[in-house]
């Protein structure tokens, strides 16, 4: 708001008499308080970098070590073994000559006990990050726990006694390891070998080893060199070259969605719904800001995972280039872009310093609902230009805005904290085709009308005529369990927070000074611009018309009777979507699965690929024929498999990120490697990802089920494959989002989905017939130990 009422703070005049200076004391109050919430900002900032700065230990502590210090010394005791003395010998010839002996020595013995208190700060963060490197005990959790384990855990409590900030342990924590040649071709050739003949497997394993033998080494020395020098080996490549490079269009592609609650709609009133998804949305931008967020755990433990992610989620925009895009990060934003009908507007969210209520953000997005206006030339479908490919839109966006209006109002979109989309569709599960109105709802919010969404900002919001609302999350700043952190927290806020009147509308009052949204910047878009704004529609719109979405809620049991089975809850999905594969398409394919690396710094992604040799050996077994009991050996085998591949893939020790940097190694060489080139060829016809809800506390799902969370999906990775996400919903429901392409004969998404329930129901009818003396007492599926 302080931008808008600058320019008319300060008026001037000359006249005869002189200068006839006005100023605007309304206006004044408006940029005094801007001002006054930045260096609050900054000085929170200021005091939080101290505060992680000295974790595990507390700025406090430093007085304590100088008491101490001086008591000893008071006591005549030295504690320095002479130290203070030697301090005191080199202090400055002014300081000697100001000071008298005593106050020398008080002087002395700070210097001593400073220095002595940074030194045991570094000794502690060297010790708990000893204690974060130690990962054993992720092998332990479903067995007997080892006693190198138990003192870890002791002692890893009393270094996290005290409450950390979000980001307190990002200096103590471990840096990726780099996993060896030989243990990475191991590995691969292991996970290839159910989906090559004996030829073809022969053949990889003779590329293998002549990869190991010659260029490898070489490719890893300098990988090695590059995690002596980067905190994350593998994190600024991945984001590089998997996202920015990317110049294919990023909607369906690359970016995700995410939805509202499944049953419940806590308000019809559209603008209602956008003024308490907004004012969540902010309340925890200001707890990222101010680092309040308690830092992600490994569920059931107190190890941290890297919080580094949150840093860009708000006011960030991805900014299309020639070779590859740029993220492009704000420190703050004051006000939030909207969408309606074709027309931007900007909604400031702070006045007089202070964050809008609920109530007042609601007036605001009435009034832009009630603006009559029509859209400017090019502005209503302006936003197709991020959907189609991103060669053209940087080639127009260098030409046409990079001066003038058009710059200015392309940064008030990018500037923005998030982006709004008022859509005058209605969506949801309810009507007389429930079924049917999910997959409508999915593509909705994978692609809207394909010029209703800012595809480039790091997430834009989307509020339905009738109070839906999800997301649309742009892909290369971070990865889903962080989106869906925020998610998760924004749906609990709104509904059971904030909540509604019994009219349905905001609680609070209004201020009716408030000034009206700004409307729509101008926009300049000359012939050229609107052009290709109908060309990018045209890409955009063909890639979108291509996307088969179909969601379904699976509601016959969940983790609750999978885990009496002794038997992990993702293993078992993981299994079952093997199982229908096979049946839907008549074989195995290349899984991917998605793993975090988090428990290292600026750690993200790797790639567990669940089609494994027991699992394939399971599947079989069960399609043709095999004996209950044999099937059931097998499933166990499969389940210990798929979870040990998860806990080598979250540790460091996985295959694909590895492979991937060798590869991006090579090509900085400018050497070629048949083995690489052919490994990261292969196509992902599979590609899977469970959204886990990581604040079960925010949800109450025994006295209010019918808050259950729908959680979001993604598009296909390969032209003639699935991809499926899933939500594991409290102990009954688990919820499946499925995705192909309609231009490949080969895959329905409906068909495929009907596999998963039919597969899932199998399964479980399966280990349900097996008799309880026979089930093992301890093993890989137990739940997990609280560590």
């Amino acid at each position: 708001m302080a931008e808008a009422h600058q320019a008319v703070a300060f008026q001037f005049t000359i006249t005869p008499e002189g200068i006839d200076l006005q100023l605007s004391y309304q206006a004044l109050n408006q940029i005094y308080h801007s001002g006054v919430r930045s260096w609050k900002r900054r000085v929170s900032r200021m005091r939080n970098r101290v505060i992680k700065g000295v974790y595990p230990a507390s700025p406090s502590s430093w007085l304590f070590v100088v008491i101490a210090i001086l008591a000893t010394l008071y006591m005549r005791s030295d504690p320095s073994m002479g130290l203070i003395d030697k301090i005191q010998q080199h202090l400055p010839l002014s300081l000697h000559v100001s000071l008298s002996s005593q106050g020398q020595t008080m002087l002395s013995a700070l210097v001593f006990s400073t220095l002595l208190w940074l030194s045991l700060i570094l000794a502690l963060r060297f010790c708990l990050k000893l204690l974060l490197s130690y990962h054993q005990w992720m092998f332990e959790m479903h067995g007997p726990v080892s006693n190198t384990t138990k003192v870890w855990v002791t002692l890893l409590r009393l270094l996290s006694s005290r409450k950390p900030l979000l980001y307190s342990y990002q200096t103590s924590l471990p840096h990726l390891p780099v996993p060896t040649i030989k243990d990475t071709l191991s590995r691969y050739l292991q996970s290839v070998r159910p989906l090559l003949s004996d030829p073809a497997y022969k053949r990889m394993t003779e590329l293998a080893n002549g990869f190991e033998s010659n260029l490898g080494n070489r490719l890893q020395r300098y990988l090695k060199l590059k995690a002596l020098w980067a905190t994350n080996y593998v994190s600024d490549w991945w984001e590089e070259y998997i996202y920015l490079r990317s110049r294919g269009p990023i909607m369906v592609n690359s970016n995700y969605y995410g939805m509202d609650f499944l049953f419940v709609t806590p308000t019809s009133v559209q603008a209602a719904r956008a003024g308490n998804t907004i004012t969540a949305l902010l309340l925890y931008r200001r707890k990222v800001n101010r680092e309040e967020l308690k830092p992600s755990r490994v569920p059931g433990t107190v190890i941290p995972l890297c919080a580094a992610q949150y840093e860009r989620m708000f006011n960030t925009t991805r900014t299309p280039g020639l070779e590859t895009d740029v993220l492009q990060h704000w420190q703050d934003s004051e006000y939030v872009a909207v969408y309606h009908k074709g027309r931007f507007f900007r909604l400031w969210v702070y006045n007089a310093g202070r964050l809008l209520s609920p109530r007042e953000i609601e007036h605001q997005i009435q009034r832009i609902l009630d603006d009559p206006s029509p859209p400017l030339p090019g502005e209503e479908r302006l936003g197709a230009l991020t959907a189609g490919d991103r060669v053209p839109w940087h080639q127009m966006r260098k030409q046409y805005f990079s001066s003038g209006i058009n710059k200015r109002s392309l940064d008030i979109i990018e500037r923005a904290a998030f982006f709004v989309t008022l859509d005058d569709e209605e969506q949801g599960m309810k009507g007389d085709d429930p079924a049917g109105n999910l997959d409508r709802y999915a593509k909705s919010l994978l692609h809207g009308k394909c010029y209703d969404r800012w595809f480039d900002k790091s997430f834009s919001i989307v509020i339905y005529k009738n109070g839906k609302n999800g997301l649309n999350a742009e892909h290369s700043w971070a990865d889903a369990p962080t989106i869906a952190h925020l998610w998760e927290f924004t749906l609990a806020t709104d509904a059971f927070q904030l909540g509604y009147t019994d009219d349905e509308h905001c609680k609070g009052d209004v201020d009716r000074m408030l000034p009206h949204p700004r409307n729509r910047e101008s926009w300049n878009n000359p012939h050229n611009v609107q052009a290709q704004i109908c060309t990018s529609l045209t890409v955009a719109q063909s890639l979108a018309d291509d996307v088969d979405c179909h969601v379904f809620p699976f509601r016959e049991f969940g983790k609750g009777r999978v885990k009496k089975l002794r038997v992990s809850p993702d293993a078992f999905i993981q299994i079952s979507l093997q199982l229908a594969y096979y049946r839907d398409r008549g074989g195995f394919c290349l899984t991917y699965e998605a793993s975090m690396t988090r428990l290292f710094r600026e750690g993200r992604t790797e790639t567990v690929r669940s089609c494994s040799n027991e699992t394939c050996a399971f599947v079989k077994a069960l399609e043709g024929g095999e004996s209950a009991e044999q099937c059931r050996r097998l499933l166990r085998l499969a389940s210990e498999g798929h979870q040990n591949l998860y806990r080598m893939a979250m540790t460091g020790a996985g295959i694909d990120r590895h492979l991937f940097c060798l590869y991006v190694v090579s090509k900085y060489l400018g050497v070629d490697s048949p083995f690489l080139k052919e490994v990261l060829s292969e196509p992902w016809r599979l590609s899977t990802s469970q959204t886990p809800i990581q604040q079960i506390e925010l949800f109450d799902i025994k006295n209010h089920p019918d808050y259950i969370s729908l959680g979001g999906g993604f598009g296909p990775v390969a032209d003639d494959g699935y991809g499926v996400s899933y939500i594991i919903v409290g102990e009954d429901m688990i919820n499946f989002h499925v995705s192909s392409k309609y231009s490949c004969k080969e895959t329905d998404s409906h068909r495929f989905g009907a596999e998963i329930h039919k597969a899932l129901q199998d399964i479980m009818a399966l280990m349900s017939a097996e008799p309880k003396s026979a089930a093992p007492s301890r093993g890989p599926s137990q739940p997990k130990k609280q560590l």
